[in-house]
């Protein structure tokens, strides 16, 4: 008996992007069918990220809009900004959701949507409970077919960086037995998928018994048949030289990492609460390049944390002319509520100086991605396609690079390409297939 039709729309992270997988296995096995035609669901879930304030008000205009579209379907808001924004929601009179729950809730989706359709309900079902356990490990995704899978060994986060809500919205970090994982990727290998990206809030603190996330890279590298393995996202502090070591020695492990820089200031690091200073973030790096050859970093930046001066700022565009990033995801500082940084520092740097620095940083990283693309240029390299446009094939190669090919004849998504780079630029690479 089909209970409803269910529309998910996600946003935010890799984290909500698995998450919403996981919601869409729950609610088929609850007899509830999926589209994805909004026009035919009559119950629309919005799988929320908290991170940015541009996140929040973005769902809350979609949610006026999903109730113009159609006044009696049932809007559900999920993930980060159900637990941050609990009551808010909740009190708002005029936002038209019709229940919320948080990420370690989605287990008892099925019974708030039944609530949430009783007529006879006066208040809106909410569950935004935080698990010390819950980890989902015993639910199988629901994924598309691609190339890539993403595939949660963890969640939670116990670091709590001042600018961050992950702590607050996904609790403490927990993880996912090697084997459980070690079954999932098999199953995914037996889908057809080539690529499975492992992610927590902080990837590589993976601690089960006393197995680490190095014992986990290595079991799934040399215990399962996928040919390609990436993860995110780290934290500095978490990559030991056994870890590099063996991403250096296994063929199937990606050679490209993702290190979160945020600033490079050693007092605006301390008051992010990040426990790293300037120094100890550059002899990583070079321990990286020296262990890995060749290696592909990306990062995140924040500019206009409270307090950071010019010179200060200064100082992070130091550190990323002296790494040379690949690749860097780069943000002005929001004022996020619950944190540290929002209870405790004055958002005191103007608008105006936080969009000059990030613009500064932004010219300066296309020069460096352009100059760190080029190393390419004339080489052999293998590419997984990723999805197929018009007359091309768009696909990543090793280093995560976005790479385009002409497509003279037919390929699939999830086939591995050979390909010569005859061109980059600071978005990614052109090669031509070689026969």
């Amino acid at each position: 008996m089909n209970k409803g039709t269910v529309y998910i729309e996600t946003y935010g992270c890799q984290m909500n992007s698995y998450d919403s997988e996981l919601v869409k296995s729950i609610l088929t096995e609850s007899n509830y069918t999926l589209t994805m035609d909004i026009i035919s669901a009559n119950i629309t879930l919005l799988n929320t990220c908290s991170v940015r304030e541009n996140a929040n008000n973005k769902i809350l205009n979609r949610v006026h809009e999903l109730k113009q579209l159609n006044q009696h379907m049932l809007v559900g808001i999920l993930g980060c900004m159900a637990t941050n924004f609990k009551t808010d929601l909740l009190d708002n009179k005029r936002l038209k959701i019709d229940l919320i729950a948080g990420p370690d809730s989605y287990r008892a989706l099925p019974n708030l949507i039944d609530d949430a359709l009783d007529t006879a309900q006066s208040s809106k079902p909410f569950d935004v409970t935080l698990s010390e356990f819950e980890t989902y490990d015993q639910i199988p995704a629901r994924r598309i077919e691609g190339a890539n899978a993403w595939l949660a060994i963890m969640r939670g986060c116990n670091n709590f960086c001042t600018f961050c809500v992950v702590p607050y919205t996904r609790g403490r970090e927990r993880s996912r037995s090697i084997q459980s994982i070690i079954d999932e990727v098999n199953q995914l290998t037996d889908e057809g998928f080539k690529q499975v990206t492992l992610l927590g809030q902080n990837v590589n603190s993976y601690r089960y018994g006393n197995d680490s996330f190095a014992d986990l890279l290595d079991a799934v590298s040399s215990k399962t048949s996928i040919e390609r393995i990436r993860f995110t996202s780290p934290h500095p502090k978490d990559f030991p030289l056994d870890l590099l070591k063996l991403i250096n020695e296994r063929k199937n492990i990606c050679k490209q990492l993702h290190v979160p820089l945020q600033a490079g200031n050693d007092r605006v690091l301390k008051k992010m609460n990040r426990t790293y200073t300037q120094d100890e973030f550059l002899q990583l790096i070079q321990e990286m390049r020296k262990e890995i050859p060749n290696v592909a970093l990306s990062t995140d930046i924040i500019v206009g944390f409270p307090t950071e001066t010019h010179d200060e700022f200064l100082d992070t565009k130091k550190v990323c002319e002296e790494v040379v990033f690949d690749h860097a995801y780069i943000f002005k500082y929001s004022e996020r509520p619950n944190t540290r940084a929002a209870l405790k520092f004055l958002d005191d740097v103007s608008a105006e100086e936080k969009k000059q620095r990030i613009m500064a940083l932004v010219d300066m990283q296309k020069k460096h991605s352009k100059k760190r693309n080029e190393r390419w240029v004339g080489k052999d390299q293998q590419i997984l396609i990723e999805r197929i446009e018009k007359d091309q094939l768009v696909g990543r190669n090793d280093a995560n690079v976005l790479t385009y090919v002409p497509a003279p004849d037919k390929r699939n998504i999830g086939d591995f390409i050979q390909v010569k780079i005859n061109g980059a630029s600071p978005h990614g690479l052109k090669g031509v297939l070689i026969n």
